[in-house]
């Protein structure tokens, strides 16, 4: 179903396949359809985010979100997952336990990056954890489209999940990269980064996608592979990696 999809506040990046630039932090949110089912790539740093993701992911496509991947434990990705009641949600390995015990920790984040405590404290409250793991490739059957989730990581987080939407009727792959890649400003290396494993996940993402693909971001506009390279060979100089 392609409908236009910069009515909605989204970008289109290929035939069911979008993706939106949320407020504040400029985080990416993902979205892909098939003839049966939607996913959504990371859900918004609130609850009251991922409400507002719905109801736009409801009114492109006229149909519910059936399956969440999230990128990476940070705040401004999964804190929206509560929204979506029913959808099956995917994470790397690990990231279940993670996010299980560490919603003070999210809370914590939420507050200080900005969001208002009674905000956070709503949404760190109703965090949901993945159902489903991801240690390698998962491919997921949205019918009639097939998309490729894949633990990538550890780079920017202990639990890096990207998405593969392959390329169809002439159009180009889509990888939706998590903040393993960052447009809008330089990637950012926190306390759970795995910083000698980073450029490998970069590899990793250049190896799914190919030359020609789409790659997302989690912060900032759409990049090519030849970003990708550079971003991979200016993070193993910053952090001594071959």
């Amino acid at each position: 179903m392609d409908v236009a999809w910069e009515d909605f506040g989204w970008e289109r990046l290929g035939h069911g396949a979008g993706r939106r630039r949320l407020p504040g932090w400029d985080a990416t949110a993902g979205l892909v359809a098939g003839a049966e089912g939607v996913l959504l790539y990371d859900t918004g740093s609130t609850l009251r985010e991922g409400v507002e993701l719905r109801r736009q992911a409801e009114a492109l496509l006229g149909r519910r979100v059936t399956h969440i991947a999230l990128s990476h434990p940070h705040f401004d990705h999964v804190l929206g997952t509560a929204a979506f009641a029913g959808a099956r949600v995917y994470g790397a390995v690990g990231l279940g336990g993670l996010l299980r015990d560490g919603a003070e920790d999210l809370y914590a984040s939420a507050v200080r990056h900005g969001v208002a405590e009674d905000e956070a404290a709503r949404s760190a409250d109703t965090l949901v954890a993945p159902g489903h793991e991801v240690s390698g490739e998962w491919a997921l059957d949205l019918g009639g489209r097939r998309v490729l989730l894949a633990n990538v990581g550890p780079g920017h987080s202990g639990h890096d999940l990207a998405v593969l939407v392959p390329g169809s009727d002439g159009e180009p792959p889509v990888v939706f990269c998590g903040d393993l890649v960052e447009e809008s400003g330089e990637p950012q290396a926190g306390d759970d980064a795995v910083p000698s494993r980073w450029p490998g996940a970069l590899d990793r993402l250049l190896e799914l996608g190919g030359e020609d693909a789409l790659y997302v971001p989690g912060h900032g506009a759409v990049v090519d592979a030849a970003f990708v390279r550079a971003q991979r060979a200016e993070l193993a100089e910053r952090f001594a990696v071959a």
